[in-house]
């Protein structure tokens, strides 16, 4: 287990910043910005959590979802880590790394509870119960949290020279699938909240 004796340390006071590998980079690098979304991802996934726990959140996921949300939260604090050390050839102490069997995982919980929602025949706006509004939210900002990590990916490549492995960027595109589908369960009881085409003042356009 990692022991922080100490929150402050003052080294970041110059705008930089330390990757896993202990090199310095600025806090603006687009490697720091890519995990720092995926921090934020992590931290807006637990308030749907604590709503569903508290009783409050009116979802009714259940403790099968809520473990899978147990296991995406755990999933985002490796995916932070990952993108936080550079690639390289070989290692002393070879490092977690995001698998595709995690991506793969994803899939089979979005087929699992896709399946128990109705088929979307609109587009829906978020809301409905505090869970669902809340899942909305994280769907963005895992979202975000992609088109960082791809940011990433494009300044640095993949290679084993300070890449970064574009699994991280592809874990966050079936998450925010997962997550958008789960803010449809949360709210299976009364349905969607669906969108209206001009706030309600214009008619949908007719399909051909």
């Amino acid at each position: 287990m990692v022991r922080l004796t100490r929150i402050y340390t003052r080294t970041g006071d110059d705008g930089t910043t330390g990757l896993g590998d202990f090199s310095r980079t600025r806090k603006t690098d687009p490697r720091l910005a890519a995990y720092a979304d995926v921090n934020e991802a992590n931290a807006v996934i637990g308030v749907a959590v604590a709503l569903e726990r508290s009783g409050t959140g009116g979802g009714d996921l259940g403790s099968d979802v809520l473990a899978v949300l147990q296991r995406v939260q755990n999933d985002l604090f490796d995916v932070g880590a990952d993108l936080c050390l550079p690639l390289k050839a070989e290692y002393e102490y070879p490092p977690l790394r995001v698998q595709a069997e995690w991506i793969e995982e994803l899939e089979a919980d979005c087929d699992r509870y896709n399946a128990e929602v109705p088929k979307l025949t609109s587009f829906i706006l978020p809301g409905g119960t505090l869970t669902a509004a809340q899942l909305h939210v994280a769907t963005t900002t895992v979202r975000r949290a992609e088109r960082s990590a791809w940011g990433a990916v494009e300044q640095y490549g993949t290679g084993d020279i300070d890449g970064v492995n574009p699994l991280t960027a592809s874990y966050l595109n079936r998450l925010s699938d997962l997550l958008f589908i789960l803010s449809r369960y949360a709210n299976r009881a009364d349905g969607d909240v669906l969108w209206q085409p001009g706030g309600g003042r214009a008619e949908a356009p007719s399909r051909r």
